[in-house]
């Protein structure tokens, strides 16, 4: 993706997250420049908190790619020892049609929350007896607390202020229906590097073409930036 559409991606998210009643945290809006200089910032680099645009390294964005923000992460040192900071927030955007496509977690239990905009439309698939993606098996979800079997393929669809409590074998992939979605994303502790299964071979964060200076960075240039 070229540095310059992702700086406007950014923007535009900006502006449909504030027309939705919410405001980023003041670190979304340090410049480059800003982050480099901060001596106080390790927890926000090492939880990955921050901006998040991703084609999928397909070079598609507006037919398979996600807009997310990652608000806060706990550490799996907590999770593992079953004590302290085992949550993640996030807000995403999936725009009209724009497939985030199907994969499922080893660990993070999720709820996608709609929280305005169109439909979201949650596409739902089993696991195989070793958790790999099963085309001919449902399960049993939770839309806001209420348990809800799904077949093979099935595809909820959530109105604003509905929610799907997915959990590691519940292979997904959604979409936006109608128009774009503001999503809420509330999780165990999340680690996109290791924990995101993918049924097809394609990659989690998008290549960059540095055709201008970064507005803000994103998560997976702290290694190069920070």
């Amino acid at each position: 993706m070229k540095r310059s559409r992702i700086n406007d991606i950014m923007r535009a998210a900006d502006d449909l997250i504030r027309h939705h009643g919410f405001v980023l945290p003041p670190f979304a809006y340090w410049t480059p420049e800003a982050f480099k200089a901060r001596t106080d910032a390790r927890a926000l680099v090492e939880a990955r908190c921050g901006w998040d645009i991703t084609d999928y390294g397909q070079g598609r964005f507006d037919e398979m790619g996600l807009f997310l923000f990652t608000l806060r992460n706990g550490r799996l040192a907590d999770l593992q020892r079953g004590g302290g900071m085992c949550y993640a927030e996030k807000l995403l955007i999936s725009r009209q049609d724009q497939l985030s496509p199907m994969h499922t977690h080893v660990i993070k239990a999720e709820d996608i929350i709609n929280r305005g905009g169109a439909t979201l439309v949650v596409e739902l698939y089993g696991s195989d007896d070793k958790g790999g993606f099963a085309g001919d098996r449902g399960g049993m979800v939770r839309c806001d607390g209420i348990e809800r079997r799904y077949g093979p393929g099935e595809k909820l669809k959530l109105a604003p202020g509905e929610s799907v409590t997915l959990m590691p074998g519940d292979w997904h992939a959604f979409w936006g229906e109608g128009g774009d979605v503001l999503i809420g994303e509330v999780s165990t502790v999340n680690d996109d590097l290791t924990d995101n299964i993918f049924r097809e071979p394609i990659g989690r964060f998008a290549e960059v073409d540095e055709d201008e200076p970064p507005l803000h960075l994103l998560v997976s240039d702290y290694d190069r930036w920070l």
